[in-house]
């Protein structure tokens, strides 16, 4: 195997929602679980079933998207909606996915999305909103979208060195989702020079964990059999993120994923993806007792599912 090389590049898009993602999140999206919890921690995080992956689908897909997603996963949605969730004037339809392996925020924008929404992977939900916002700028993020209201809370989008975005939201009323089964990997992509400065914010921030840190990881994994890669697993408060340090040569679709969503069984998981309309893009490939593959859903949506788990 050759030597890891320096690599990557950042990973794209994240999405943002209405209803999760501190936007309008309607009454229905509410569990009958008790209310949460929320923790005095330091992360102000409340819990990796109220950190939505924003998922932006091509427009008019998002019947088709939910409904795909669905039948492979299980899992239930709120009503659509059309509002605005960003605060300059737009317009979008929202649902929110409260899934077995991951909760997201899908968008289908009726206007142009307006800069920077749409480079936002993930929404985290915080105990405390301007505890979260002064958490983020001690720990070296930037915030890109400064603090707004919506109808139900209040939403901000910050960046973590290397051009990692997120959006942190609050809501007046707490809102209460049942556990997840499996806790889904936020997917990093990041370049040699941005590495340190991303995991210096980003744990301080999260108040994360290295778990593992492997200089030498099987490049087969990103599409790059024969080569090799710097992987690093963190656990958080906020849940389980994979950070890929390459020297961004990566074929496609790797990069375009944020997410990464743990099964089972992979290859009933595929069928079930194929049967309701989703693509398999590469895979499945197994390295050290993990195996995955990469699935675009209706709407353009790309994910990794992975059976195994080698953190």
């Amino acid at each position: 195997m050759k030597k890891p090389k320096a690599m990557v590049r950042l990973l794209p898009t994240l999405l943002l929602v209405v209803a999760v993602g501190g936007f309008a999140a309607p009454p229905s999206a509410q569990s009958r679980n008790a209310a949460a919890v929320l923790p005095d921690a330091t992360t102000t995080a409340v819990g990796p079933q109220y950190d939505t992956t924003h998922v932006y689908v091509t427009p008019g897909a998002m019947d088709a998207f939910v409904t795909s997603w669905e039948a492979t996963f299980g899992g239930t949605n709120t009503a659509k909606v059309i509002t605005d969730v960003t605060p300059t004037p737009s317009k979008t339809a929202s649902e929110l996915v409260l899934s077995p392996v991951g909760t997201l925020s899908v968008f289908d924008f009726r206007t142009p999305v307006p800069y920077p929404f749409g480079a936002e992977r993930t929404g985290w939900l915080m105990s405390d909103f301007g505890k979260g916002v002064r958490l983020a700028r001690a720990s070296g993020a930037d915030v890109v979208v400064a603090p707004f209201k919506d109808p139900i809370g209040r939403d901000t989008v910050v960046q973590f060195p290397g051009g990692v975005n997120a959006q942190l939201y609050w809501h007046i009323k707490a809102p209460s989702y049942a556990p997840l089964k499996t806790v889904p990997d936020n997917r990093v992509y990041l370049t040699g020079d941005s590495a340190s400065a991303f995991l210096r914010s980003y744990l301080r921030f999260t108040g994360g964990r290295i778990v593992s840190d492997d200089g030498a990881a099987d490049g087969g994994r990103i599409g790059m059999p024969g080569e090799a890669y710097r992987r690093i697993t963190i656990s958080s408060p906020f849940g389980n993120t994979v950070v890929s340090v390459t020297d961004g040569h990566l074929p496609y679709p790797f990069g375009r994923e944020t997410t990464g969503y743990a099964v089972k069984d992979l290859t009933s998981t595929l069928r079930k993806a194929e049967a309701a309309g989703a693509k398999v893009l590469w895979g499945p490939y197994t390295s050290r007792g993990r195996t995955s593959a990469m699935v675009q859903f209706p709407g353009g949506y790309v994910a990794e599912l992975h059976q195994g788990d080698d953190r």
